[in-house]
């Protein structure tokens, strides 16, 4: 099961070090291993936090990382995330939570296409006001989306930081990776004494997934917000499939 869990980790942290979205490829492998709905979510936590790391470093040492704005809005994710793996999802209908949000993600993917010039250059304003009262409550309510559900949490940072915050893509990139990888940890937490994890396979699959993430996140920094925004399409496209079409 390994042999063919591995390489699948590898990609999953090599596109999400980029764009975001690994989880629609671990989740469904971890299924498909014959892992628990309970075990898959929380396995998936733990390897999830070893390219969250990997990448988040990288871009963190390349400067392409707001710090000042991070280090303030961080907290608020932290919450929003601890909260949502403790929360029981309150929609009844599951596959009406998740048409909704390939919706979601879909409109992302549709307003990128339609402005050619977003995210390929950098007007971010700094910490004004206007920064802040946008910035705390989506990285709230996408904490806690990622907490008790997750795919697409890195999709929606993005585009949080490069539609409303005026990033361009390379560092709305390196901003969504830290974010993600501190809700992932929040969430990790909250699991860990669950006993849902199952770690033979959460850390042989986590080092694979960091060394895709290595791999991922050196080619959006030499490559540069073009090809992140080619690479993040494609990702938008596949999240709203994989929902779509999730069992």
């Amino acid at each position: 099961m390994l042999l063919f869990a591995l390489p699948l980790a590898f990609l999953a942290g090599f596109v999400d070090a980029i764009a975001g979205g690994g989880g629609i490829i671990t989740i469904p492998t971890l299924y498909f291993m014959g892992l628990s709905p309970a075990q898959v979510v929380a396995t998936n936590k733990l390897l999830a936090i070893f390219g969250g790391a990997t990448a988040s470093v990288q871009f963190w040492r390349k400067g392409h990382v707001d710090r000042a704005l991070i280090l303030r809005i961080a907290p608020v994710a932290l919450l929003g995330s601890t909260l949502g793996a403790r929360l029981v999802l309150g929609f009844d209908d599951d596959e009406l939570f998740r048409n909704i949000i390939a919706a979601l993600i879909l409109l992302v993917g549709v307003l990128v296409v339609t402005n050619r010039k977003l995210g390929l250059s950098g007007r971010y304003e700094g910490l004004t006001h206007r920064t802040f009262l946008i910035a705390l409550p989506a990285m709230f309510a996408i904490g806690v989306y990622d907490g008790f559900f997750g795919p697409g949490t890195g999709t929606f940072l993005m585009f949080v930081f490069v539609r409303f915050l005026y990033f361009d893509f390379v560092t709305g990139s390196g901003n969504a990776r830290v974010i993600n990888f501190l809700t992932n940890l929040a969430a990790f937490l909250a699991f860990l004494l669950s006993g849902a994890m199952v770690w033979w396979i959460g850390l042989p699959m986590g080092i694979a997934n960091a060394l895709g993430a290595a791999l991922g996140a050196r080619m959006a920094i030499l490559r540069g917000s073009t090809f992140v925004r080619v690479v993040y399409l494609g990702i938008v496209l596949l999240v709203v499939v994989r929902l779509l079409t999730a069992g």
